[in-house]
């Protein structure tokens, strides 16, 4: 029954997300398009389906691990706090998913172009002064770009998050954050869960003292091959949900310090991407005479980690935007 309670609870929750960003996103494009003029469109290519492919995985995996390994751990007396860290994790995942989805990511419209254009300093090599949206037709902040997906240009551009539907700017950088840290959180803390009870269960049943018979007939110590191989026959989904988590805890603690060493450096993934790569002295961003020197970018941006920190999570909302809300 409890099991039952808490699946009926992410089901609740997760349709609750679904419909509020449809809702909140609809209405807050819009908003965009009265405020920026004919400069801006709906997504021409938005759609919700990475979104609802994102919480039914969800959804899957915590079915799965409720439904096999909860109940297992329970009648082998684990600790309750070991078991239910998940689900905490999973609710904060959630808001902060939410939070990532709907909230204005720095969108740059006529009414704010010239606050923008006054956060970050132009280095003159990737982000000159002066330059113009070619689609927006709007001044070019330093550290903004074009959205080809959302077609709008966004405040501190990092990149178009197809997970959440939006864009990763100045203003929810912060969020995508937190969400993607607890989401490497929960699939870690599920792959160790599975793997202390499969440890114990073999540990318990003494397994790793039996012995079998090969094809030839000889008996044979237990050796790990053979005792996996068991494991999954006696328990596939569980050695298949815990070869699920770990490979994406893997997948995304690796992209988790990629995204942790752009903050602490204060770059974003498009300025890493464009910036000073060894090619890039050869190709630079800036279109320059032949006989002029090559120009590399220098991130002018790195104030030391705190401050960078601070800039995330404390992000300069114009004056303008402020009075709004």
């Amino acid at each position: 029954m409890d099991f039952l309670v808490l699946f009926l609870f992410y089901l609740v929750f997760m349709l609750i997300s679904v419909v509020m960003i449809c809702i909140c996103s609809k209405t807050h494009r819009l908003k965009g398009l009265v405020q920026g003029g004919a400069q801006l469109c709906l997504f021409p290519f938005s759609n919700y389906a990475f979104i609802i492919l994102h919480l039914v995985l969800q959804g899957t995996v915590y079915t799965e691990y409720t439904w096999e390994i909860f109940g297992y751990c329970q009648e082998l007396e684990f600790s309750l706090y070991y078991l239910l860290l998940p689900y905490l994790l999973l609710i904060i995942c959630l808001i902060f998913f939410t939070l990532t989805c709907l909230t204005n990511p720095g969108t740059i419209t006529k009414a704010n172009e010239l606050l923008f254009l006054q956060v970050y300093e132009f280095d003159e090599v990737m982000f000159p002064k002066n330059a113009r949206c070619s689609t927006c037709d709007l001044k070019k902040p330093a550290r903004s770009k074009h959205c080809s997906v959302c077609n709008w240009c966004v405040h501190r551009f990092d990149h178009h998050c197809v997970w959440v539907n939006n864009c990763i700017g100045a203003w929810n950088t912060r969020y995508f954050l937190i969400y993607l840290l607890t989401l490497t959180a929960s699939a870690a803390t599920m792959a160790i869960v599975s793997t202390m009870f499969l440890v114990h269960l073999v540990i318990v049943s003494d397994l790793y003292q039996e012995t079998y018979i090969d094809d030839l007939g000889h008996p044979q110590s237990m050796d790990i091959v053979f005792l996996i191989q068991y494991l999954f026959l006696t328990f596939p989904r569980i050695v298949f949900l815990l070869g699920f988590v770990m490979v994406l805890s893997l997948l995304l603690g690796g992209y988790l310090c990629f995204v942790l060493y752009l903050a602490a450096t204060n770059q974003t993934t498009n300025e890493w991407y464009k910036g000073d790569w060894a090619w890039c002295q050869l190709c630079p961003v800036v279109v320059r005479p032949p006989s002029a020197e090559p120009q590399v970018y220098e991130n002018i941006h790195s104030h030391g980690l705190w401050r960078n920190l601070r800039e995330i999570f404390l992000p300069t909302i114009p004056y303008s935007e402020r009075k709004k809300k």
